[in-house]
């Protein structure tokens, strides 16, 4: 029996390392880990997927993205043959957007986002956790946060602000903690709960992914 092409999607500047502990049965499923490049100037997310969609090597694979990874596998499944998409952590519209997403692309604050911030994970933590950030923590942003080029991140947070798609694709499998820091519970419709699961919990509930994706997947 040919093995089913899996293919992961991590969240915004995040590298394939926050799938480090997710685990497929591998006499069933091939793991493919896709990764950010830098965007051209003033891309959209239409041709930026496209361009991922290129590196895509199997046909009718299952896509699975983290958060911005999660809006991004949607539009890519737009433009070829997808056996399932599943979301972790994101949104299948911007009607699920918080607030402050609304107002942040309203207001057009974003842009003043000190984004060069990235480029020095330390400074970037202290900024918005404060000083008293536990050494953990900073290590796994360390560990996990990838890209810190300023183009792709004031790129990265304009286009998910400014996602245009209002309809809720239904056959999108969303997969949401009920402790999403980020993406409010509140504002999902239709979608698994995991109890306790935060904005990463890809990184910290993996058990419960690593049981369950499987029969995600399988089941039609």
């Amino acid at each position: 029996m040919s093995k089913i092409p899996v293919y992961f999607m991590p969240g915004l500047a995040a590298s394939p390392t926050i799938f480090e502990n997710i685990q497929l049965p591998e006499d069933q499923f091939e793991m493919h880990f896709l990764e950010w490049f830098l965007p051209k100037e003033k891309e959209s997310i239409e041709s930026y997927a496209h361009r991922m969609v290129e590196k895509i090597k199997h046909e009718n694979p299952v896509l699975v993205g983290v958060s911005f990874g999660g809006v991004l596998v949607q539009e890519m499944a737009k433009q070829m043959e997808v056996r399932k998409v599943i979301i972790i952590s994101s949104v299948k519209s911007n009607t699920e957007f918080p607030t402050r997403f609304k107002v942040a692309k309203t207001t057009k604050a974003y842009k003043l986002i000190p984004t060069q911030l990235l480029a020095d994970i330390e400074k970037l933590v202290k900024y918005a956790f404060g000083d008293n950030i536990v050494a953990k923590r900073l290590k796994l942003y360390e560990k996990y946060l990838s890209v810190r080029d300023k183009h792709y991140l004031d790129w990265a947070i304009e286009t998910i602000l400014c996602w245009e798609q209002k309809e809720i694709n239904n056959a999108v499998i969303h997969i949401h903690g009920d402790a999403d820091e980020v993406f409010p519970i509140k504002n999902i419709e239709k979608c698994i709960v995991v109890k306790g699961g935060t904005h990463i919990m890809i990184v910290n509930k993996f058990k419960w992914l690593n049981e369950n994706l499987p029969k995600l997947i399988l089941n039609d």
